[in-house]
C-alpha cells in the first residue's frame, strides 16, 4: 500500500467520531488542559483519556506534561498532510465529473 494512504488511515479513523471532532474543534483555539476539555463533555476521565490516546497516536494532537497536568494542542503538520491527500482526491473527482 502507498505510504501516504497508510499514514492517512489512522488520522481519518481518529476523526470518525463526533467527540474527537469536537475536541479537535476546541483545540483550534489553542492548547488546552485535559481538565478544560473534560469540562465540555459528559464523559469520565478514562473515556477522555481513551479519545486523547487515539488523537495523539494518530499524530493529530500533541501532548505535554506539566506536573500533574497534561496539555494538548493540534499538530498542524499532520493536518497539512491529510489535507493535501484529500485535496488531491477531490481534484481527481472534479476531473471525472462531466461538464
Amino acid at each position: 500500500m502507498n505510504k501516504k494512504y497508510m499514514e492517512a488511515v489512522p488520522i481519518i479513523k481518529a476523526l470518525a467520531d463526533e467527540t474527537r471532532l469536537e475536541i479537535v474543534d476546541m483545540l483550534l483555539c489553542g492548547e488546552l488542559s485535559a481538565c478544560k476539555i473534560l469540562e465540555k463533555f459528559d464523559i469520565t476521565q478514562p473515556t477522555l483519556s481513551y479519545h486523547m490516546k487515539i488523537l495523539t497516536d494518530s499524530g493529530l494532537v500533541l501532548s505535554r506534561r506539566a506536573g500533574a497536568w497534561t496539555f494538548y494542542r493540534l499538530n498542524k503538520a499532520a493536518f497539512d498532510g491529510v489535507s493535501r491527500l484529500l485535496n488531491a482526491i477531490c481534484g481527481n473527482l472534479k476531473e471525472m465529473t462531466p461538464s
